[in-house]
């Protein structure tokens, strides 16, 4: 995996609310998490980043055309996007999966993060 890729993922989780990065299992994985719930996930060894679709649908769309991957250890739902996504694929995919995951956060949580603009990767 290239740094340039990891950097541009996180330059944009980071611009999402309430948007924390951790690494859950430890040797190097970056889990981009909101309301505690992960939306992406760049993993230790397997080039690119798993992000969450609206559907298996979906997912198995983006497979069928070559925008995506299988994603290991994910749900099929998910999906991973190479480490060659363009910055508006890329942008769009993160922050499509990014609202899905906070639309289902409690009402507690979700009254607290701010309200988010486009974003566009980096």
């Amino acid at each position: 995996m290239t740094d340039l890729f990891r950097t541009r993922v996180a330059a944009t989780c980071r611009r999402l609310p309430g948007s924390e990065v951790s690494d859950p299992w430890g040797g190097g994985h970056d889990a981009w998490k909101v309301g505690g719930k992960m939306y992406a996930c760049i993993g230790a060894m397997t080039p690119g980043v798993a992000v969450k679709c609206p559907d298996i649908e979906t997912a198995e769309m983006l497979k069928s055309v070559g925008v995506a991957a299988h994603a290991p250890y994910f749900h099929k739902s998910w999906v991973l996007l190479p480490v060659d996504t363009d910055n508006e694929e890329l942008g769009q995919r993160i922050a499509q999966s990014y609202d899905i995951v906070r639309a289902k956060l409690p009402a507690k949580i979700r009254k607290t993060l701010p309200a988010r603009d486009e974003v566009e990767a980096v």
